[in-house]
């Protein structure tokens, strides 16, 4: 029954990939024809192309070094007689890295069609403009889950072997770092820089084709919302499925068996989702890609439940699943609340800007901290009653811990289950905020850019609904990782005769060390990120000076005479990966010191305190940056 399950979920992958093949045909069908905007979009596209070469080199060298590494230690030093199996560890790490690099690389090619083709489309109106974004962003949703779902089941099938397909998921971590840090220092790089120079300075339009750093700000959304977010949200679902399938191969049974089959029948639901996906003529953007959610997230209850019926699975197990989607959908709402132009906190916001920036600050920061209880409270409840639903599973008391943790492990794979729709809506974000900018540079109208706003806002909206559900996806992942990694020791401790682990007692000096360690680094690797963006803009705010300085004409618009967006690209990302290595290096040295001081109980400890510490700041930023 295990191999037609994985052959199934092989052909689920491949149907997901031929559905965003149509996608990508249906969007380049779409017409474009303003000069304007195609010589933006060039310009675009070719930055972003250039900033993923390059973010792509730095990866590879990375992947070397810790491919030799992986080797060399990992599981057992090659000395103990393991290096066959790690050989597979190397392959199926480097799979992993190359799986996600290429889902990234599809997203971002359809994201720099598709910006053009809604500009253009809301010449016609908002619905064929929606759709154009829409469906461009639903490319790299269906990319990024059928890559992931690809992935790990044919590392499964070649090796059977769960721990295996944890080197799968180090390598979507890998990719993911680059891409999403990386990304996101381009990104606030250059759309710090254009707006200062542009906005503040000179008081000239936001996408004013006259800034140097224009071109930049629409490569940055690009290279950091669709490239760097795919990466997130793959590594997200991969690290999901490897530690439920450890945890499953260690209970044995049909547990292996339903993880891939809800896993295939949550990228099913998303397919059936984005094919259902409508917006009226004058429709509202905003409601027509929430029900489009719901709708996946109906469909998803409704045949995880008939699998759970035809294939015997256990009810529990099904009931965890569905309180992870379920808790998952909560936090989407409660994030909409906090960030939504037409929800009160958006207004209290603006009505105490009109005192002045202080007051914006003040206000933002703390709905900011206020919008964090409804995540980490979610998050709680469906670790919490996913444990309590699969304990009694367990047929020997001895095994009550494991049930229960692979129960968290599934309310994590029920998170993750839409997550193809997730990844549609959050690079739509992207797409609709290019093409405002092109609108603008293609000038279009103030007809068309009204249109464009309206999706643009949308856009913005569902971007902060998608990081938070990512970011609360992701809290609950990593408990479920905590517990493979349990599982893990406690294998080796059998192996080696001594006793395992069953729980990380802060008492426990070892322990609370690694707790505050743990504690201290999300916060440290933030502040080292957003010092390296303040380095970065501080050299592109310069560059921009000098062109408005230096290009005679530039300011006052004369025909004929451009800016070298060139210049700001290059900043942007050169400045990105320098500044990106020092923060990525810091984070890696720093477990493996942890681990060589304090062994076991201390990565406990620093795992749990990363886990706590990186929820909460990732929550109140993501959120505070979307009011």
């Amino acid at each position: 029954m295990g191999n037609i399950i994985q052959y199934g979920s092989i052909l689920v992958a491949l149907l997901a990939f031929a559905f965003a093949a149509w996608l990508y045909l249906w969007v380049k069908r779409q017409p474009c024809e303003n000069r304007k905007i195609l010589k933006a979009t060039d310009l675009i596209r070719a930055g972003a192309r250039t900033f993923l070469r390059k973010e792509y080199l730095v990866l590879a060298r990375f992947a070397g070094v810790a491919a030799v590494l992986i080797f060399v230690f990992l599981p057992k030093p090659v000395w103990q007689g393991s290096a066959l199996h790690n050989v597979w560890m190397v392959v199926a790490y480097v799979f992993g890295t190359g799986f996600s690099a290429v889902a990234g690389k599809i997203g971002l090619e359809v994201a720099t069609i598709a910006n053009g083709r809604a500009a253009e489309a809301a010449r016609q109106g908002i619905k064929p403009s929606f759709m154009a974004g829409f469906r461009g962003g639903a490319v790299m949703g269906m990319a990024v889950v059928g890559a992931s779902l690809l992935g790990v089941t044919i590392v499964y099938l070649a090796t059977k072997d769960p721990t295996t397909v944890l080197g799968f998921s180090f390598g979507a971590s890998s990719l993911a770092l680059f891409a999403k840090a990386g990304g996101g220092i381009f990104t606030k790089t250059a759309d710090i820089s254009a707006d200062l120079v542009g906005k503040v300075e000179l008081g000239i339009p936001e996408d004013d084709p006259r800034n140097p750093a224009v071109i930049a700000d629409n490569v940055g959304d690009n290279v950091g919302d669709v490239a760097g977010m795919g990466a997130d949200l793959f590594d997200s679902n991969v690290a999901s499925m490897a530690a439920a399938l450890v945890m499953a191969g260690a209970l044995g049974g049909n547990h292996v068996d339903m993880v891939f089959t809800f896993a295939a029948l949550g990228l099913l639901a998303s397919i059936i989702g984005v094919m259902t996906a409508r917006i009226g003529k004058h429709g509202n953007p905003t409601r027509a890609l929430n029900a489009s959610t719901y709708v996946t997230t109906t469909v998803y209850v409704v045949l995880t439940a008939a699998a759970t019926y035809l294939f015997h699975y256990a009810w529990r197990i099904w009931g965890a699943c569905i309180v992870g989607l379920a808790v998952g959908v909560i936090i989407g709402l409660s994030t909409d609340y906090f960030t939504d132009d037409s929800k009160k906190p958006v207004h209290f916001v603006a009505h105490a800007s009109a005192s002045g920036p202080a007051f914006t600050i003040l206000s933002g920061i703390s709905y900011g901290l206020l919008s964090v209880l409804p995540a980490m409270v979610g998050i709680g409840v469906a670790a919490f009653t996913a444990y309590k639903l699969c304990a009694p599973l367990a047929p020997d008391p001895s095994q009550t811990v494991q049930y229960a943790l692979f129960g968290i492990s599934m309310a994590a794979v029920g998170m993750l289950s839409i997550v193809g729709m997730i990844v549609s809506n959050d690079a739509y974000g992207p797409i609709v905020d290019n093409a405002r900018g092109l609108a603008e540079m293609g000038d279009l109208g103030d007809e068309v850019l009204g249109i464009t706003d309206q999706l643009d806002c949308a856009g913005n909206t569902v971007k902060a609904v998608t990081k938070g559900f990512a970011i609360a996806a992701a809290g609950l992942t990593v408990i479920a990782l905590l517990g493979a990694f349990m599982s893990e020791v406690n294998t080796a401790a059998a192996e080696l005769g001594v006793a395992g682990i069953t729980n990380f007692d802060i008492m426990n000096p070892m322990v609370f060390f690694g707790l505050l360690v743990g504690a201290a680094i999300p916060v440290v690797f933030s502040a080292m990120l957003m010092l390296g963006v303040d380095r970065n803009a501080q050299r592109m705010v310069a560059e921009i000076h000098r062109q408005f300085k230096e290009i005679v004409g530039l300011r006052e618009g004369h025909p004929g005479v451009e800016p070298e967006y060139d210049k700001c690209i290059e900043i942007a990302t050169t400045g990105a990966l320098k500044e990106l290595i020092p923060a990525g290096l810091m984070a890696i040295l720093a477990t493996f010191v942890v681990g060589f001081i304090g062994g076991v109980s201390a990565i406990g400890g620093f795992l749990c305190g990363n886990i706590v510490s990186g929820l909460l700041f990732a929550l109140f930023m993501s959120n505070s940056g979307g009011l």
